[in-house]
């Protein structure tokens, strides 16, 4: 059996092609693209090839392919590689024919998802690899770009990560301020399982080996543990004994991700794989013919 993360992720089409179809509008504006029109006759056509400039791995093929779909009729978009693919630099990710004006029109926008969602998932990609061999799994977190977020867990899924919740309304994660507000982390605890329906999963956040029993004696069986240093994820681990899955949280960076794996908690999730990716170097080089 493949494991969750391991499964192929699926954009809904509706959302592909609302994000792109925004992307498109804001690029071309009321009067279209003015350098095309103005340079190129209808007539002309265009063959081009997406190319890698550095390596990666490639997240976010069916936005690019939309891009060149949705800016007008009979452009052609052929991947050459999928979702997911380790490629060297050089490598033809893929190819695109079509009217010169539409081809050149879309492929800004393209570029700028495949850009971004492959940078996400080479750099999910390189956490995923620094924990292997551990029983930790990598995960994201609601840190995103507005309006994003979506593709963004996606290209994370692609990078060999895991998504923890979309948005505030698929799961309950009582953080410390809600705790701070109900009182206690048994009021906090106690007050979610009493209005979770019975397929809503309950994650509490601790910040001491104190408030870990705590929660656990409240019935906790998803607890964050929050900016602790490596010695204390140890002892958290041992205090826990199975009882409870634990994720690792808070400042998470690739230079300490390892030690925190080797601490034996089960997830670890850090911001960083969505917010401080770099975009990968991926670029469009077009042979135009009338």
């Amino acid at each position: 059996m493949l494991h969750p993360a391991r499964l192929p992720a699926q954009l809904p089409r509706v959302l592909v092609d609302r994000a792109v179809s925004a992307a498109l509008e804001e690029d071309l504006g009321l009067a279209g693209d003015l350098t095309s029109q103005a340079t190129l006759s209808p007539g002309a056509t265009a063959t081009a090839s997406l190319s890698a400039r550095e390596p990666g791995v490639i997240a976010g093929l069916d936005l690019a392919a939309a891009a060149f779909r949705l800016v007008g009729d009979g452009v052609v978009f052929t991947p050459k590689v999928a979702d997911g693919d380790q490629i060297a630099a050089g490598c033809v990710v893929a190819m695109v024919t079509g009217p010169a004006r539409l081809v050149m029109s879309a492929e800004r926008v393209a570029l700028n998802f495949l850009n971004h969602m492959s940078g996400i998932a080479t750099l999910t990609r390189i956490y995923a690899d620094a924990v292997a061999g551990t029983s930790a799994q990598i995960c994201d977190t609601r840190k995103t770009t507005p309006g994003l977020r979506a593709f963004e867990k996606f290209a994370v899924r692609y990078g060999g990560g895991a998504n923890h919740r979309y948005a505030l309304d698929d799961a309950i994660l009582i953080k410390d301020n809600h705790i701070a507000v109900a009182g206690s982390v048994t009021a906090a605890y106690q007050a979610a399982a009493a209005y979770a329906g019975h397929l809503v999963a309950i994650e509490i956040e601790v910040t001491t080996l104190a408030e870990l029993d705590e929660a656990l004696a409240a019935g906790a069986r998803v607890v964050l543990l929050d900016n602790m240093d490596n010695d204390t994820l140890r002892q958290a681990v041992a205090i826990n004994a199975g009882r409870a899955r634990l994720e690792a949280s808070g400042g998470v960076k690739l230079d300490r991700v390892r030690s925190i794996a080797e601490t034996g908690v089960d997830y670890i999730s850090t911001s960083q794989i969505t917010m401080a990716a770099t975009p990968l170097d991926l670029g469009l080089d077009v042979e135009i013919g009338v």
